[in-house]
């Protein structure tokens, strides 16, 4: 008998993908956490119901929410994760040589076990002696902390349950005076497809506090639509301004000094979602 595991991405829509067995799920106080063996995508994290990354196509997520900004910024030194406790972007973060500490503050500890047990390719960076980990909600983390960190990367979950609060006016004010006065923030924020309004609202939310307001895309096999879009808020550095020629080699599969600009090159249907 065959076993498929279908996301529900929309009311009428779905991703499908036949797998080989569950290797691990888990009711917490917070989400249900799977952790399922594909054919085409290899070990895949749910939650909720919910992909939020595989073996085969997370590097597309996790190089576009860490190297767009941190080669915006000229020498980002101080970085906070909120969410992102599977490690990717953690991952991604330590491959710049300016970086000297990394903060992750993910609020389901055992989102960060599990992926250390099942998904070492992409937690791999958690014990760099570079990176503290802490297990508390990334909000209260933010408000607490001012004029702290040079980028600030919001990994968040879909705008439900717990990560609702990570996509409101009120948090970007708090990651505004979180950060230092040339610092600079990235939140994913949905697809352009299945998120028009959210994508609206964010980003004339963050226009509102932030000077420069950007908003650029990729394409995610297992996310809803293929089409993923992140926005970036920064104090003083213009991510289309930067010299290229600065962007270093680093190890990438998808991230290159071409893609840095032209990701925020932009479809019209998606330029309109911004006006």
């Amino acid at each position: 008998m065959e076993m498929w595991f279908t996301e529900k991405q929309t009311e009428n829509v779905g991703i499908t993908c036949k797998t080989e067995k569950t290797l691990y799920m888990e009711t917490t106080q917070y989400q249900e956490i799977a952790l399922i063996q594909t054919l085409q995508f290899g070990r895949m994290l749910v939650l909720d119901g919910t992909v939020q990354t595989t073996e085969n196509d997370e590097f597309i997520y996790h190089e576009m929410i860490t190297h767009v900004p941190l080669f915006t910024h000229p020498f980002p030194k101080n970085i906070l994760v909120v969410g992102g406790g599977d490690g990717g972007a953690v991952r991604e973060i330590v491959k710049h040589p300016s970086v000297q500490k990394v903060t992750l503050v993910e609020i389901d500890g055992k989102v960060i076990e599990v992926s250390k047990n099942f998904l070492p390719t992409i937690s791999c960076a958690l014990e760099n002696p570079k990176v503290e980990v802490l297990v508390e909600d990334g909000i209260q983390y933010v408000k607490k902390h001012k004029n702290k960190f040079d980028v600030i990367l919001i990994d968040s979950t879909d705008p439900i349950g717990a990560a609702v609060g990570l996509f409101s006016k009120e948090f970007y004010k708090a990651i505004y005076e979180s950060l230092k006065e040339d610092g600079l923030f990235v939140a994913q924020t949905e697809s352009p497809f299945f998120n028009k309004e959210l994508i609206s609202k964010v980003y004339q939310d963050i226009k509102i506090i932030f000077p420069i307001t950007k908003l650029y895309l990729c394409a995610i096999p297992t996310y809803p639509s293929g089409f993923w879009s992140f926005t970036m808020g920064s104090k003083k550095y213009d991510p289309l301004k930067i010299d290229e020629n600065k962007i270093i080699n680093i190890d990438t599969k998808y991230y290159t000094r071409e893609i840095h600009k032209s990701a925020f090159s932009l479809p019209k249907f998606v330029k309109d979602l911004l006006k």
